[in-house]
């Protein structure tokens, strides 16, 4: 990693955090995620600054996620630990933000998906824009929506956060205010300009600041689907949301159906009762039964082979181990929840 790949500043009374992978889609390496787990850690304490603000450079995302093509290759040998280090320090620096004792704001454009979601959406502030597509896309890669999905999640309304969950479905900036993902719209065109309204504004004026610039991002989609998803994404198992579907009818959850049928059927399986269990459980309890989840998904197959299908050979056509939901037991998903021989996330 270059030490350019993430950016710190300090001055006017704020902290700021620019990734700066524009050509990666400003991904999140282990390297970055590090060196923000310790300065969002010193800054906490640091009376000099009073806020922080964090944003993607480059127009195109803030954040695409995690970088799964370091970890990807890490897969190869057996003496890495890459795939504990790096979620240990990926779930810390969530729990950091979620548990950080001043404003964090989240200026957030373009792509958000999975590591970069958990590096925004516990902050006090999240302002999106017109560019924005977010998505928790992990059951299509044989993953489950993590860095604490399993807390925000089950908190949207509804079974929104289920079906935000298990379909990856991709919403853009009137969905994620309707969900109560983003606390605030702003148009893309006038990102720079709250940028510099907070940094003049300080502390005291966030607030004020991000109203200035609010507008109201027109009609949400999810809407028009709301009822559909609270019948249908109610059931604890995913054979009867299934069923559901097809007893609703008509071609949104016709889509919808067919998208979850292409979806690792492990994934599914466990995502499901990951978010149930979710919705019991405080941040940090959370982040320890993802760490689990993590681990145990890094030691099988459809993790592997989602990355391979999708994001190294550009196939899109995975091979799930199993590739059917019958064919994975009660056993099978709550083997994925077991306790790890090395002990717990420790925050």
């Amino acid at each position: 990693m270059s030490k350019d790949d993430i950016l710190f500043e300090v001055a006017r009374g704020w902290g700021r955090v620019i990734l700066n992978r524009p050509k990666a889609l400003n991904a999140l390496s282990f390297a970055m995620a590090e060196r923000m787990d310790a300065r969002i850690e010193d800054w906490a304490g640091d009376p000099a600054v009073r806020f922080v603000v964090i944003e993607g450079a480059g127009a195109r995302a803030f954040c695409a996620g995690g970088d799964i093509r370091e970890l990807y290759r890490s897969m190869d040998d057996p003496a890495s630990t890459l795939a504990a280090d790096f979620y240990r320090v990926e779930y810390r620096l969530n729990h950091r933000i979620f548990s950080f004792p001043k404003p964090y704001v989240a200026l957030i454009d373009g792509v958000v998906m999975g590591g970069g979601v958990g590096i925004s959406v516990h902050g006090s502030h999240r302002v999106v824009g017109d560019r924005l597509l977010f998505a928790m896309p992990e059951t299509g890669i044989g993953l489950f929506p993590d860095v604490g999905g399993s807390y925000f999640l089950p908190r949207l309304p509804g079974r929104l956060g289920t079906y935000l969950g298990l379909t990856g479905a991709r919403i853009g900036a009137a969905d994620a205010l309707y969900c109560g993902i983003a606390t605030h719209y702003a148009p893309s065109a006038r990102m720079a300009a709250l940028d510099e309204a907070l940094a003049a504004g300080g502390a005291d004026g966030i607030d004020a600041a991000i109203a200035r610039f609010a507008a109201d991002p027109g009609p949400a989609p999810l809407v028009a689907h709301r009822a559909a998803i609270d019948r249908c994404f109610a059931p604890d198992t995913v054979e009867e949301i299934l069923a559901a579907l097809e007893a609703e009818g008509g071609e949104w959850a016709k889509a919808t159906r067919a998208t979850l049928a292409a979806k690792s059927p492990t994934s599914l399986k466990v995502t499901l009762r990951q978010l149930r269990r979710g919705a019991d459980l405080d941040f940090a309890e959370a982040m320890r039964m993802e760490f689990r989840l993590s681990q145990h998904f890094c030691a099988g197959h459809d993790f592997r082979e989602g990355i391979r299908a999708v994001v190294i050979d550009k196939d899109n056509a995975p091979r799930w181990r199993p590739d059917r939901l019958d064919a994975v037991s009660e056993a099978d998903v709550e083997a994925y929840f077991a306790p790890l021989p090395g002990g717990d996330l420790e925050l």
